[in-house]
């Protein structure tokens, strides 16, 4: 019956023309068919029959069975995720149906999709409205476009690795990266911060010097050596992923530019192959890696979000930064972990409480409300300081993987995910629908408080049932 089924691949022959740099009357030409059917193709209002499957095929050099994937197991998986939603858990929803419409059905399930994404986005956004900001405003900000760039990429630049790896062999043989930039006819001095006024790092372009922080650290001094030589033997390999970017104004195009020298800087301090070995022959122990590759804890952890080479991966895991105040400054995801981009996170996660055990590693088992459990790992690090005067800052990092990769960590191993008892958090106090929690800072969407001025219950709010 499977065999029978007509074959959707909406989605998948809209990215590929886009990828291949074709409008639709382009691809109708190159295919003998017209603008229109294409554009029937891509909304999933028609199916892709075999002939046309071998039409793409061999006009774009393709492999059939990359064409031909498995959108409905795609569409089933998204789905069942979307159906779990606490607002809909009064609602019986057999596995199989949810399947059926997937396969039968694909038109509706992206309809679904597209619904259940906008919801999230327009309550997150009404949240920050109710906070005083504007979503047109936040959707404008360079920020947050440069964090949905980097999360559709899943945080992995395979030509930066590339190309860091090559570099990071020929430091090696030269005796570091001081010594390969004095061969290239580049000094390297490190100052007393007042020289630098107010800069940790400057390229003397005139005495072809470079002139770093004295009182960095190791990692510190390391790391900005890496960066230099990333602006400079990496620039025309972070310019041509700039470019596909595509990004929208001249403040997004900086952040983007920037946390691709900073990635490309981790990748030359912690090579891609040597470094997924490591990790994985160590357990994920993030002291140990720090040591070896000579890095900072965090500048590690961030690294281990960035291991997607197909057939090297790592564990998948979610990154978040942030300070005493609950501010974000940093977040990848590589998890599939929900995060809110509004209203603040779920202060039950020791994301937060890592403040109280400064320079402890802070273990957790996590459960959201549809039942998706993680692994959390939490320390604070330390920035800034090196001398009296010098301000210190002190934030949070965390690290988030599924359950189901925990044993694969050193600070699991042994442990029986499904066996563990889990704190039950939530994406945002306005997204959780979990009533009774203690620690709930507003509402919920979509519940009406209860009226009762007779009881008090443990719970700072109280919901009329039904």
């Amino acid at each position: 019956m499977a065999q029978n089924r007509p074959l959707y691949l909406g989605p998948r022959l809209r990215r590929l023309r886009r990828e291949l740099g074709l409008t639709q009357q382009a691809m109708a030409a190159d295919l003998a068919v017209s603008a229109s059917y294409v554009a029937l193709l891509e909304r999933n209002q028609r199916p892709v029959t075999a002939e046309l499957l071998l039409r793409l095929a061999r006009t774009y050099r393709l492999d059939v069975s990359e064409l031909a994937g498995e959108d409905a197991e795609d569409y089933a998986r998204r789905l069942a995720a979307v159906l779990r939603d606490p607002l809909l858990a009064d609602i019986d929803l057999p596995a199989l149906e949810v399947a059926d419409l997937a396969t039968s059905f694909p038109g509706v399930s992206e309809a679904i999709l597209r619904l259940h994404a906008a919801y999230v986005r327009e309550q997150q956004a009404l949240a920050d409205q109710r906070l005083g900001a504007g979503a047109d405003e936040s959707q404008r900000d360079p920020v947050t476009e440069a964090q949905r760039f980097f999360a559709a990429q899943r945080g992995f630049f395979p030509a930066l690795d590339a190309r860091a790896e090559t570099l990071a062999a020929e430091l090696a043989e030269a005796g570091g990266a001081a010594e390969w930039l004095r061969r290239s006819g580049l000094r390297v001095r490190f100052v007393p911060p007042e020289v630098l006024v107010d800069s940790v790092r400057r390229w003397d372009r005139h005495n072809d010097q470079l002139l770093i922080d004295d009182t960095l650290d190791a990692t510190g001094r390391k790391f900005q050596l890496g960066l230099h030589i990333a602006w400079t033997a990496l620039k025309d390999e972070i310019a041509a992923v700039v470019r596909r970017a595509d990004l929208s104004g001249k403040a997004a195009t900086t952040l983007v530019r920037r946390a691709l020298a900073s990635y490309a800087a981790a990748a030359l301090v912690m090579p891609y192959e040597r470094f997924a070995r490591a990790a994985e022959a160590r357990g994920y122990d993030l002291g140990a890696l720090a040591r070896v590759f000579g890095a900072s804890f965090e500048q590690v952890a961030h690294r281990l979000t960035t291991l997607s080479r197909p057939g090297q991966e790592g564990v998948p895991f979610f990154f978040i930064r942030v300070d005493e105040a609950g501010n974000v400054s940093k977040r990848l995801d590589g998890a599939g972990f929900p995060f809110a981009s509004h209203g603040g996170g779920c202060p039950l996660w020791s994301v937060h409480s890592a403040f109280r055990k400064p320079g402890e590693i802070v273990t957790q088992w996590l459960e959201l409300p549809g039942g998706e459990r993680f692994f959390s790992i939490a320390r604070t690090v330390k920035s800034g300081g090196g001398g009296w005067g010098r301000t210190e800052v002190l934030r949070s990092v965390a690290l988030a993987c599924a359950a189901e990769h925990a044993p694969r960590l050193v600070y699991a191993r042994g442990l029986d995910p499904k066996a563990m008892p889990a704190t039950p958090i939530g994406v945002t106090c306005r997204l959780c629908q979990r009533a009774e929690c203690t620690a709930r800072a507003a509402p919920p969407f979509g519940r009406d408080l209860l009226a009762d001025d007779q009881r008090r219950a443990a719970a700072p709010f109280m919901f009329v049932e039904g």
